[in-house]
């Protein structure tokens, strides 16, 4: 049985652009690797892998976004990642305290919001343009 969430994985072309961006939302490096090798081709199922690996979180509970660069082979772009209606992964999703005041903040430092702030579900939520158009959203419980 599942005891809690722990990670999320990115692939991303600018590193430095996607870590900015987690920093923004409270995240911290807190690991920094390079993966290769058999053991990475074979658990990764990606010939010859060398990527760098890092790690970003936030506590409090702990939470972990992971960030894969490829050095080789080359990321395969995914041309619907920003399309919300496509089979797979579709966003994830934090929890804030203060929606508005988050919005304000993220949006002063040029993050891009996909929709205006809405109520659903016992909760106010907006969907951000995260890195390589990933869908962040956030919400606030009512």
């Amino acid at each position: 049985m599942v005891k809690t969430f722990d990670h999320i994985t990115v692939v991303v072309r600018d590193i430095e652009a996607a870590k900015s961006f987690f920093a923004l939302l409270g995240f911290e490096e807190i690991q920094s690797s390079i993966i290769s090798g058999k053991a990475m081709e074979d658990y990764m199922g990606v010939k010859d892998i060398e990527a760098d690996h890092i790690t970003l979180a936030i506590e409090n509970p702990h939470a972990e976004v992971q960030l894969l660069h490829y050095r080789h082979p080359s990321a395969i772009v995914d041309a619907d990642s920003a399309h919300l209606n496509k089979l797979g992964f579709n966003h994830i999703c934090f929890a804030v305290e203060d929606i508005e005041a988050e919005v304000r903040r993220l949006t002063a430092a040029g993050v891009r919001l996909r929709n205006r702030i809405m109520e659903f579900h016992n909760r106010k939520l907006v969907f951000l343009c995260g890195p390589e158009d990933v869908t962040v959203e956030l919400a606030q419980w009512l």
